[in-house]
């Protein structure tokens, strides 16, 4: 049987709304899109009140038209922006004559980190667990049947600001249309796009937007720093406007085609003249003296970030790219890779449909939504090859 799953997730320059078909033999399939242009946000609050709810209904009209249906209920995606994350780790002690992991020594080890977080400003929209560790021994997201008598845990809560989910409930209400529940963008975007392999060695995620750059640490099956820094693609484009003296249309223009590294190869970049007037050419250098000194600067704020974090990073860690602020530049993440002194790399293709970095946030918060909605329906399994559908059906959205 098929069922129709709605999302809207808010970008820092456009709205995107999704149709998703899902059922027994196709997990996911995108029956409609829907992408509306607007002012975004920064530190807290919507740089364009007044014309938001015509960028909603743009992004929410074109998906229900392409899809064929109409849209009553829709998840929500919550931004970076609006989010906080809290990393716990908590313990809990395993009795009896046999002691070994049960589910219910995973439901208490959840409580317990629901008490130490609490009290806390905002709404927890996600709670998942990095890793379990039984004695002391090594990592893992399958504790239950395992012997011991101490079960440990580092669970993440992602809270989301009130003011967020308030005022989008508002807006969506009087457009008739109920919310179903809210996610975390960030969250999903982690989940689909980084490897399971890389998560347990601990992976860090780097959006650049165009107006705010996310950057996250992921562990097992958790983000467990995030930090939404205000720099992105449109302070790249403002400031070769600015520096060329070109209008910042002709200067985003300019900064999707850069190429970075190049030093060898003779590169121009041509834009329409103002107004109809004579097309003006600049050489690579004229350039990148005014566009790479503001990704030096964002490079060295994701790497300072990276620092302050707490997080380790081990040698096998890996830096990961997403967004469309520089990742679809030739040469934009091996120039970011120099700055951060690590490598980074593309992430994972996973999707056929919307596959470019720039929907990698709606995307993933479309997978998160499907994967709560089935581990919430399917039964708890006990110990076996349903353990990690087990745990996440304590979890929630």
């Amino acid at each position: 049987m098929k069922s129709t799953i709605a999302a809207i997730d808010f970008g820092t320059c456009k709205i995107v709304t999704l149709v998703a078909e899902t059922s027994g033999t196709q997990r996911c399939d995108i029956v409609g899109a829907g992408t509306a242009a607007y002012d975004g946000f920064l530190e807290g609050e919507w740089n364009n009140t007044v014309l938001l709810n015509e960028a909603i209904q743009k992004s929410i009209t074109e998906a229900e038209t392409q899809s064929k249906r109409k849209i009553r209920e829709i998840n929500v995606g919550v931004p970076g922006e609006f989010t906080r994350v809290y990393a716990v780790e908590t313990s809990v002690t395993i009795q009896g004559a046999d002691p070994h992991v049960t589910p219910k020594h995973v439901e208490k080890i959840f409580a317990e980190a629901d008490k130490q977080l609490s009290p806390v400003r905002g709404v927890v929209v996600h709670r998942s667990p990095a890793w379990f560790m039984v004695d002391g021994g090594k990592k893992t997201l399958e504790p239950v049947g395992m012997k011991g008598t101490e079960l440990k845990a580092l669970v993440s809560f992602v809270v989301a600001d009130t003011f967020f989910l308030d005022d989008v409930m508002a807006r969506l209400r009087d457009m008739n249309i109920t919310v179903s529940g809210f996610f975390s963008s960030c969250t999903g975007e982690a989940m689909l796009y980084l490897l399971e392999e890389d998560r347990d060695r601990t992976a860090i995620l780097i959006d650049v937007g165009y107006l705010c750059t996310d950057v996250m640490a992921v562990e097992g099956d958790a983000v467990i720093f995030q930090k939404t820094l205000p720099v992105g693609g449109g302070h790249i484009a403002a400031d070769v406007a600015e520096g060329l003296n070109i209008p910042l249309e002709s200067a985003e223009q300019i900064k999707r085609e850069y190429v970075y590294g190049i030093s060898t190869i003779s590169q121009s970049y041509t834009v329409s003249g103002r107004e109809g007037g004579k097309s003006e050419t600049f050489t690579q250098d004229q350039v990148a003296a005014v566009l790479e000194p503001r990704l030096d600067e964002i490079a060295d704020m994701i790497k300072e970030c990276i620092d302050d974090s707490g997080i380790r990073l081990g040698n096998w860690s890996t830096i990961y790219l997403t967004g469309g602020g520089i990742s679809l530049n030739r040469g934009g993440r091996d120039y970011l890779s120099a700055k951060l002194e690590r490598p980074v790399r593309d992430t994972v293709k996973r999707t056929i449909k919307l596959s470019s970095p720039i929907y990698a946030s709606a995307m993933g918060l479309m997978d998160l939504i499907i994967d709560t909605i089935e581990s919430r329906n399917a039964p708890a399994s006990g110990v076996g090859g349903g353990i990690k559908e087990f745990f996440r059906s304590l979890l929630g959205g």
